[in-house]
This record gives structure tokens, sequence and C-alpha cells, in this order.
């Protein structure tokens, strides 16, 4: 019986432990993000490749495709400033990349749109054109 529970135990600590590596970069929600927008609180990347960065983007998103190597030179000098990463939509995991470069680069306050622009057209939000 005790190695039945301490087995439990275990497996109840991987699911937790595997839950949490999931949520590793929090999501924001659509509210939170556009209040963040207007009061100029957030650096957006945008990680769905240049192409479609030019076909629309979130209002002041920078391309992470075009940017990546100098990435830290689009960011914030604070580290606790709020950085979102966003992809082509809820199903999409490319946003991680940037999520971990940019923690990698030490920013703490680093969040997931989860809806991405698919997301973003979809609830009448206006989107950016063409080159930056």
């Amino acid at each position: 019986m005790k190695r039945l529970t301490a087995l439990l135990c275990f497996l109840g600590l991987t699911c937790t432990l595997i839950a949490a590596g999931k949520d590793e970069f929090p999501p924001i929600s659509h509210a939170e993000l556009t209040a963040a927008m207007a009061a100029k609180k957030v650096t957006l990347i945008d990680v769905n490749g240049t192409s479609s960065y030019r076909n629309g983007r979130i209002p002041g998103a920078i391309d992470y495709a075009t940017l990546r190597g100098d990435l830290a030179a689009a960011l914030p000098k604070d580290k606790d400033a709020l950085v979102v990463a966003y992809c082509g939509n809820e199903k999409c995991q490319a946003y991680r990349t940037a999520a971990k470069a940019v923690s990698a680069l030490g920013y703490t306050n680093v969040k997931h749109y989860s809806p991405g622009i698919a997301g973003w057209r979809a609830s009448g939000a206006a989107v950016e054109r063409g080159a930056p």
C-alpha cells in the first residue's frame, strides 16, 4: 500500500510539474493587452514571420524574425517591463521561442497573448500593415 501511495504521489507531482511548465508564460487577456497598449506599457513581439507581419500585426509589435539576432536592442531597458509574445492563434506554440529568448535576456514579466493575430482580428481590433 505504501508503494502504491508513493507511486500515486510521484505521478501527481510529475503531472503538476508538467502542467506548471506548460504555463511558463502566463496568458494576458485581450482587455489587459489593450489597456497596456493604451498606457504604452507593453512591448509586443510578433512571431508569425516577416511575411505575415507585413500582412497584418497588432499595432506596435516588433517582428521577431527580423530582430531575433539583436532582440535586446528592441526591448526596454527595464527588465520588469511587460513583454508579450504572440503567434497565429490559440493552438500555435511558436510564441515560446521569442518568450524564452526574452526570458533568457533577464526579463521577468513575459506573457502570452494566446488568441494571436487571428484572435486579434476576430475581435475587430485594427491591425498595422507593411514594413515598420
